[in-house]
């Protein structure tokens, strides 16, 4: 197996210990996304919730595929009424909250995930330009349907980018800087420790 993305990079390549492997990093990856989702770090306009981090480092760290089936992982989870999302809450979880106003972010996080892992499985992982230049495009990936979902549900005479984009960009440019920084860092890392 070619070592193109960082699940790569260690443990086992081929066969049964392969697939232990990748169900193992499937669960912490599903865990990471609910923790991470709950964090709030406050600020202004709004607080930080790191959620949008761990989809990030997740898609880039895991590739397409490996990050697609912890994303349907994680959404299937939170589907079947598990609190595991931003804004759920006992109250409001399940299909009911992913059809909210939140729904169209959680389509954004899949697509978000395929685009990171393929550019990453390209080495654009390596280089914090080019990294950051990917994660900005999924930044893309995750607002463009989630505004449109906020649109559709709730009318366009509504002020959908000050309730759905505006008071995140602070947040998110932090968010896409920390994991800019990190995932080549950690490839460093995995360098020298190969050699």
């Amino acid at each position: 197996m070619n070592v193109n993305v960082l699940a790569n990079a260690f443990g086992p390549r081929e066969g049964t210990a392969l697939l232990v492997k990748q169900v193992v990093l499937v669960a912490l990856g599903i865990v990471a996304l609910a923790v991470a989702a709950k964090i709030k770090v406050p600020m202004w306009p709004v607080p930080i919730t790191m959620g949008t981090f761990a989809v990030l480092t997740i898609g880039t760290a895991y590739g397409a595929r490996l990050g697609l089936i912890t994303m349907l992982g994680y959404l299937l989870v939170g589907a079947l009424g598990f609190d595991v999302f931003a804004g759920s809450s006992a109250e409001k979880f399940g299909l009911t909250y992913m059809m909210g106003g939140t729904g169209g972010y959680l389509v954004g996080y899949l697509m978000a995930t395929v685009l990171l892992g393929a550019l990453a499985a390209r080495g654009w992982d390596r280089s914090v330009a080019k990294l950051a230049l990917a994660l900005l495009l999924a930044n893309v990936l995750i607002y463009v349907p989630g505004l449109l979902w906020l649109g559709q549900l709730y009318g366009w005479d509504k002020p959908i980018l000050e309730w759905g984009l505006t008071p995140f960009l602070l947040g998110d440019a932090i968010k896409l800087g920390l994991a800019a920084l990190l995932i080549p860092a950690v490839w460093k890392l995995v360098g020298e420790a190969h050699s």
